[in-house]
């Protein structure tokens, strides 16, 4: 990135209609705001392909075009190998919950998977529910100085009966990045494979699944600045050995159609080419003009760079406000330039309650969240249920630095 390029925010802000609706949205790990692009590629579709694929006749043909097209997308994305390897889901949880359950002829009593403490129940929930069929369910937590996972614990825990270890790319608590390309090596250095909750991570930064070589990857839709739908990713030759989840006369071979019963969303699939559509926009236009010639994939990745620099910016506005408090204690890493964590910021206010200073949010039109996010085995076992959890505030990079300062006087006025 050149030192004169920078994110083109005015840009940026006039591709998502409702960030003028008066509101500052800081409550994006919850889910984004949309692209317009998106929501007219969704009703392009109903408008003017809206029937099932399959059929012989030229809407259909054009509606399997669509649908084909999202893979593509998606696959440029991820920088998958082919698009064959991107099943839709309706949300990530049910993404895992149809993983894990098309893993079950390939597990017997016994196998070993290892889940993170640290991980959204999404990532958790649908592998401990394989202990009815005799699978033991391990847990690596977290170091609860560093709060980092470290290998060596995860070292202690793997066997050779260990089949699967699943754990997040970034908490959606402590905003913190785990490496998991090097936990993706640890891993399969061991026999076992990985799945990857990328959920947190896709907002803020480029995915490469193939450098990372994980096995399996999914992340929501409605978190990327589409709509509310998700993405698994997994590497073909392993998809093709998950049990089919559609109709019987479906083969193992039908990948990924087996595992997308009832079919995908053809046009939230669709919606996807406008994701993309943007991010190669954004890259190409960010980069002062040096990018022309730049693949799809390159100018994403450029994308991401602006898309970090300026998010760790907003990230750093709001942690040195708050490290200058005595009355606040961060969950996570302090430093918002920090290449370790995301723009995902949790805090707690000594003898306050996280939901009333939320609440009293809401009169200055500033979008945050209170709790624990689903994440409710993390705030356990880190002691951070009382008082409503901890307060949330997650950037994204359509957040300006005005913004950022309306939220600190608006907390200077609450907390006094």
């Amino acid at each position: 990135m050149s030192k004169q390029a920078k994110l083109d925010i005015a840009y940026v802000r006039e591709q998502f209609p409702g960030l003028k609706n008066g509101w500052a949205f800081m409550d994006n790990a919850g889910g984004t705001q949309i692209l317009a692009r998106a929501v007219e590629r969704m009703n392009d579709f109903l408008f003017n392909k809206n029937v099932q694929i399959g059929g012989s006749y030229e809407i259909s043909l054009q509606a399997a075009a669509a649908l084909q097209s999202g893979r593509e997308a998606i696959a440029t994305l991820v920088n998958a190998s082919r698009p064959e390897e991107i099943v839709f889901a309706p949300t990530s949880t049910t993404a895992m919950q149809n993983l894990a359950r098309s893993m079950r002829g390939q597990l017997k009593e016994g196998d070993e998977i290892i889940v993170t403490v640290s991980d959204h129940e999404s990532n958790i929930g649908p592998w401990v529910s394989l202990q009815e069929i005799g699978v033991q369910i391990k847990f690596w937590d977290l170091d609860k100085e560093s709060l980092e996972l470290k290998l060596e614990d995860l070292d202690k825990l793997m066997t050779e009966r260990t089949k699967l270890v699943a754990v997040t790319h970034v908490s959606n608590i402590l905003g913190t990045i785990n490496p998991v390309g090097e936990i993706a090596d640890f891993v399969h250095a061991r026999g076992a494979l990985i799945c990857v909750d990328c959920v947190a991570y896709a907002p803020h930064r480029a995915i490469d699944v193939q450098a990372w070589d994980v096995d399996f990857l999914g992340f929501s839709l409605y978190k990327v600045y589409g709509p509310h739908g998700a993405v698994l990713y997994g590497k073909y030759e392993l998809l093709a050995e998950l049990d089919n989840l559609y109709h019987y006369f479906y083969g193992k071979d039908k990948v990924p159609a087996k595992l997308e019963p009832g079919n995908a969303s053809y046009e939230l699939a669709y919606a996807t080419t406008g994701i993309v559509e943007y991010l190669s926009d954004l890259g190409a236009r960010s980069g002062a003009g040096d990018s022309g010639s730049a693949s799809v994939r390159d100018n994403i990745e450029l994308a991401f760079d602006f898309i970090t620099d300026h998010e760790n910016k907003l990230a750093e506005s709001l942690l040195s406000y708050l490290r200058g408090r005595k009355d606040c204690r961060i969950i996570g890493i302090e430093n918002g330039y920090d290449a370790r964590r995301v723009p995902t910021i949790s805090f707690k206010v000594e003898g306050r309650d996280a939901g009333e200073i939320c609440q009293a949010m809401d009169k200055y039109h500033i979008a945050i969240r209170f709790g624990d996010f689903h994440a409710r085995r993390l705030v356990e076992y880190l002691d951070l249920a009382d008082n409503s959890g901890v307060v949330r505030v997650s950037f994204a990079h359509y957040n300006t630095f005005d913004e950022v300062d309306e939220l600190v006087a608006a907390l200077e006025e609450i907390l006094g």
